[in-house]
């Protein structure tokens, strides 16, 4: 059995393309600064080269993309297992996200990873895309599969 879900489709549709922009606006900033827009620091949240972080939001993208063309055609078999382990995921991770939002608002000699807020920001759409997959697949009924 195969699923589409419109109301997931643009839950998930709609984290991608915020994800996107956040992946555009630092690729800007970087090539071809822009007065409007946040400067590149204000992008960064980790030390990680610029390359290699942008070969990993890319990865990301494309497979943020690739998730919403698959449900949009209807080729995503729900699968229990798998959304029972992204819930899980997606919930660490969301915890994780907002304890460092968190920790950023209240604690004045906090490193500055927890006050990068546009980074902070994006890894809770991250968590809500994961999160709003482990959805997909547990409201999904799969032949034979364990409720």
């Amino acid at each position: 059995m195969r699923m589409t879900s419109k109301p997931h489709l643009a839950v998930l549709a709609t984290l991608t393309v915020l994800f996107g922009c956040r992946v555009a606006g630092q690729a800007v900033q970087h090539w071809f600064p822009q007065p409007w827009l946040p400067d590149f620091g204000s992008f960064q949240g980790s030390s990680l080269q610029y390359s290699t972080l942008l070969a990993i939001q890319l990865l990301i993208l494309g497979l943020m993309a690739r998730t919403c063309w698959r449900l949009a055609r209807g080729l995503i078999r729900p699968d229990r297992r798998l959304g029972r382990g992204l819930l899980w995921f997606g919930t660490i991770y969301m915890v994780g996200s907002v304890l460092r939002i968190a920790i950023g608002l209240t604690v004045p000699d906090a490193p500055a990873w927890f006050s990068s807020w546009i980074p902070a920001f994006f890894h809770l759409v991250l968590a809500g895309f994961v999160l709003a997959a482990a959805d997909l697949h547990l409201r999904s009924r799969s032949p034979g599969a364990v409720q």
